[in-house]
């Protein structure tokens, strides 16, 4: 299928695309030198940029600052008028400007030269006002904007995101940034939940569904009822994990099933995970045995009952 607005979304992309591979192909030492630049900062990384650069100065702004590098965005214009107070000595001034040459940028870059704050620059004409006073310049090919007539920042600021990343993560793996990491500033949405711990949803302490080994299984039942998990944690008497008893257990042994204890019953090698497992395992392993409840073990070798995670709790945090 083929449309004139297709064919123009098509143009666009493609013609982006072409920009980052000769964004990649271009990049040099320098790019090595803007990292040894920000690895050595013991402040902040202050972003900044106008117009349609400051949109992305203030995505880059983000991901830096979510992913372990501390920065914060700070407006050329608002920095003329006393937001300057807000970068220190110990910072690096990360500025934007495709032309290099936006004169909302003049006062922020004669700030930082007069106090000696590094200065590194995304711009794609290094000889500019910009380039010229920088201690590090992230050099841009200097490529036509994707509208075809030159004046719609499209390929410029596609470049400058991608080069952005590119410096996140670069940083990123300097610091050996893990998951777990990342989990801490990101606590919130569908990212948060993939990155929560059993330990973040299990139920503990007095709300598990146990009891002891040579417990009448009209104790079971009663446990199994008062808890509405569907399931009792076996333990004997030592406290140890004994087994489980699920409602299949139930049918299983339904011929004189109140005479039985609940070693009678049990099923003696139930499905554990750890605490610190990530409950995106948890589902998964719920998903393919086709059960409900997960027991959560320490990973210690005392097999001790430390909680129960049930798919709901996951479910409930947008998992599953």
């Amino acid at each position: 299928m083929s449309t004139p607005f297709l064919d123009t979304a098509r143009r666009v992309i493609r013609t982006e695309a072409d920009a980052l591979v000769a964004l990649a192909d271009s990049l040099d030492d320098r790019f090595r030198q803007a990292i040894d630049v920000l690895v050595a900062t013991r402040g902040r990384v202050i972003v900044t940029g106008i117009g349609k650069s400051g949109h992305i100065a203030k995505k880059i702004a983000a991901t830096l600052a979510s992913t372990g590098t501390p920065a914060q965005f700070v407006h050329p214009a608002e920095a003329s008028h006393g937001d300057l107070g807000m970068i220190t000595g110990d910072d690096v001034v990360l500025a934007i400007s495709n032309s290099g040459e936006a004169p909302e940028l003049a006062n922020l870059i004669a700030y930082s030269r007069r106090f000696s704050i590094p200065l590194i620059g995304i711009t794609s004409r290094e000889g500019s006002s910009l380039g010229a006073q920088c201690d590090v310049v992230l050099l841009l090919p200097q490529l036509a904007e994707a509208c075809g007539t030159g004046v719609v920042p499209s390929t410029s600021t596609t470049m400058t995101l991608a080069m952005g990343d590119a410096v996140a993560i670069a940083l990123m793996e300097n610091r050996s940034f893990t998951a777990e990491h990342f989990r801490e500033f990101h606590p919130g949405g569908k990212l948060g939940a993939r990155l929560s711990r059993v330990a973040d949803l299990m139920h503990s302490g007095d709300a598990l569904p146990m009891v002891k080994d040579d417990a009448p299984m009209s104790d079971a039942l009663m446990m199994m009822s008062s808890k509405s998990f569907g399931v009792v944690i076996v333990t004997d008497a030592a406290g140890t994990l004994a087994g489980i008893i699920t409602s299949g257990d139930l049918g299983r042994h339904l011929d004189g099933l109140m005479s039985k204890t609940t070693r009678d019953v049990m099923t003696t090698t139930p499905v554990t995970i750890a605490p610190d497992a990530l409950a995106e395992k948890a589902v998964a392993i719920m998903n393919a045995r086709k059960i409900t409840c997960l027991l959560v073990v320490e990973p210690d070798g005392k097999n001790i009952p430390a909680g129960l995670i049930h798919i709901h709790d996951c479910l409930r945090v947008g998992l599953g």
